[in-house]
């Protein structure tokens, strides 16, 4: 099982509600920062070209070729599309043109996706580091070396990066410096990504386990055992968590005490990680179906054959998923795009555009026609 590559997910960590004072300075409202984007729900409300009526007009504006196969999902701030590569490179490119402003060469694959506040892009690399870059120039201010390959996605909130490894821990990491404010040790690898929601760290474990952490100093408030891996990134909404595992369930949990409120099965691994916008939940699933549930109970809404593993992402009305955008009140497809090859990075939605990567080295963003170049 290549865990590694199913990026998605890690991209997966989805979301967890954080404040929205908590953003780093000099960003726009519609930028997407990280993984789990500012809010860790996978849900960008700012979004108003892109909707029901418009979503059909997407067309392809640039696609860029890396040297290898792309899984990390995009961060796109302040015009710059930041991703990593299997060909061990993080790259910066011009959300305009898909013209290449920077890479860094880390030494190995580099799965996670990019984090992106206050000027630095934070990310994970399968050397077994965690990199801070400068956004404008790609030099390197800092990295931390961990005890194994590091695919999770990290998030960046108050000034502290979290983020997880395959040696089994959680690390908290000084946003500024790289030095270690405390580190999580879990009984297996975490390739789930963190949500970070009212000073709380909540991350999947290969050991079956979702985690609670205090954020401020790494104590485990509550842990809660599914029959099986979770890869899965949280999503909090509301005082409750989402979640998927490889038993094929998607959790809600309550975000203080972790106790069960429903579960849902869907017919495969469900490592992809859970969006949550309006009352309703969309989880993937490795059965190629995209599902979504009501919030409250769990209750199945639609589901749409997909056929992606990707992470699901929200915005004004439309679910993206792979090369697919669906209606997010009915699933009825809206716009697709034929790719040769295997989309598990997670789509991101940011002024009007729509970016993600593929298996056949490609980073593609889509846009409106009438839309500025």
């Amino acid at each position: 099982m290549k865990r590694h590559r199913i990026l998605v997910l890690i991209l997966c960590a989805c979301f967890a509600s954080a404040a929205w004072g908590q953003r780093p300075a000099g960003i726009g409202n519609n930028d997407w920062t990280q993984f789990h984007r500012l809010d860790m729900e996978r849900w960008n409300p700012y979004e108003t070209a892109l909707s029901v009526t418009t979503v059909g007009g997407l067309r392809r504006k640039w696609a860029y070729k890396a040297a290898a196969a792309v899984f990390s999902s995009p961060a796109v701030v302040n015009g710059l599309v930041y991703v990593g590569s299997e060909d061990n490179n993080v790259y910066a490119l011009y959300a305009s043109s898909g013209a290449l402003l920077w890479s860094y060469a880390t030494g190995g694959a580099v799965y996670s996706s990019p984090a992106v506040a206050n000027g630095v892009v934070y990310v994970g690399s399968n050397d077994g580091n965690v990199y801070a870059l400068n956004a404008s120039t790609g030099v390197k201010l800092w990295s931390y070396t961990t005890g194994g390959p590091v695919a999770s996605s990290p998030a960046v909130v108050n000034g502290v990066a979290y983020v997880g490894g395959a040696d089994g821990n959680v690390y908290a990491l000084n946003a500024s410096t790289g030095v270690l404010l405390w580190s999580y040790l879990t009984g297996n690898a975490v390739d789930s990504s963190p949500s970070v929601a009212n000073g709380v760290v909540y991350v999947g474990s290969y050991d079956n386990n979702v985690y609670a952490l205090n954020a401020t100093t790494g104590a485990k408030l509550w842990s809660y055992t599914t029959a099986d891996i979770v890869f899965s990134s949280p999503a909090v909404a509301n005082g409750v968590v989402y979640v998927g595992s490889y038993d094929n369930n998607i959790y809600a949990l309550k975000a203080s005490t972790g106790a069960k409120l429903w579960s849902y099965a869907t017919g495969s691994w469900a490592f992809s990680s859970p969006a949550v916008a309006n009352g309703m939940v969309y989880a993937g699933s490795n059965d190629g179906n995209l599902y979504a549930l009501n919030a409250s109970t769990g209750v199945l809404l639609w589901s749409y054959p997909a056929g992606s593993v990707s992470s699901p992402v929200v915005a004004n009305g439309v679910v993206y998923i792979g090369p697919n955008a669906v209606d997010a009140s009915t699933g009825a497809l809206l716009w697709s795009y034929p790719i040769h090859g295997l989309v598990e990075s997670s789509p991101t939605v940011s002024n009007g555009r729509v970016y993600f990567a593929s298996d056949d080295h490609k980073v593609y963003a889509f846009g409106l026609k009438q839309s500025r170049e």
